[in-house]
């Protein structure tokens, strides 16, 4: 097989959530492939860290501070996008929050703010990104999803309704857009282990859960992500649209 069909090479990638955790490994698998990646986070230092790192790999890196709940600001780093580049090539929306509560505990506001981050946020960051990508005939669009979408564990009632919208906006995208040229298809990770889940990572129990119930019998490792990442935007996939692959250790898979 011809590799260049996995090169990300002249390619401008924006990655939200992307100064740690999984965002931070796809971010590092898109530069490998060759791609410009625009990093994105809110912690300024940190991903000034992140664009360092990659830049010093001989890796192309820019950094935008924003909140992807904020309209003005996910507009506004839009419009600097367009100024400086022009163009934009592939979209990742990784940006996630989680939050855990009894759903007669849950407050209103927490899960309003859960839905804006995780899902409202994407087909916003979406809308903007295919406004540039129109010009050009192409585009990949990749929505991070999770296998807390088709599925579900308690507690996180507010989680699985957001990822399960993200499977339903990926559909619905990759349907309207695709005549156009351009593609979108969603990750549905399982458990891995990243900051969001140190406290269950350090748990022994869920530990031992997460081991009995995925087929691997062990937690994803972040880096595990990137090549689905960076299939889905490249050529390779230029032919797969509205699909979710799942980078689970099995985990959909077992009843």
């Amino acid at each position: 097989m011809n590799s260049s069909l996995f090169s990300l090479e002249n390619q401008i990638v924006l990655i939200t959530g992307s100064s740690r955790g999984l965002g931070w490994s796809m971010a590092k698998a898109v530069a490998e492939a060759g791609a410009s990646v625009l990093l994105h986070g809110r912690d300024e230092n940190l991903l000034k860290e992140r664009q360092q790192h990659l830049q010093e790999l001989g890796h192309n890196a820019e950094h935008y501070i924003f909140d992807v709940a904020n309209d003005e600001e996910v507009l506004a780093a839009f419009g600097k996008i367009r100024e400086q580049h022009g163009k934009l090539d592939g979209l990742i929306n990784n940006a996630g929050i989680q939050h855990r509560r009894p759903l007669t505990e849950f407050e209103l506001e927490d899960f309003d703010r859960v839905l804006d981050v995780n899902l409202r946020a994407s087909w916003l960051l979406s809308r903007e990104a295919v406004r540039l990508m129109q010009g050009q005939g192409s585009g990949s669009i990749v929505n991070i999803a999770s296998i807390m979408g088709p599925q579900a564990r308690k507690t996180i009632s507010a989680y699985t309704t957001s990822k399960a919208g993200v499977v339903g906006l990926t559909k619905a995208l990759a349907v309207e857009l695709g005549p156009q040229g351009i593609r979108c298809n969603g990750i549905a990770p399982g458990f891995f282990a990243t900051e969001m889940n140190t406290a269950l990572v350090n748990d022994s129990e869920f530990t031992a859960f997460v081991s009995g119930r995925t087929p691997m019998q062990r937690w994803g490792d972040p880096d595990e992500l990137g090549g689905a990442a960076v299939f889905l935007l490249s050529k390779a996939a230029s032919y797969v649209n509205g699909n979710v692959i799942f980078v689970d250790g099995g985990l959909a898979c077992q009843v």
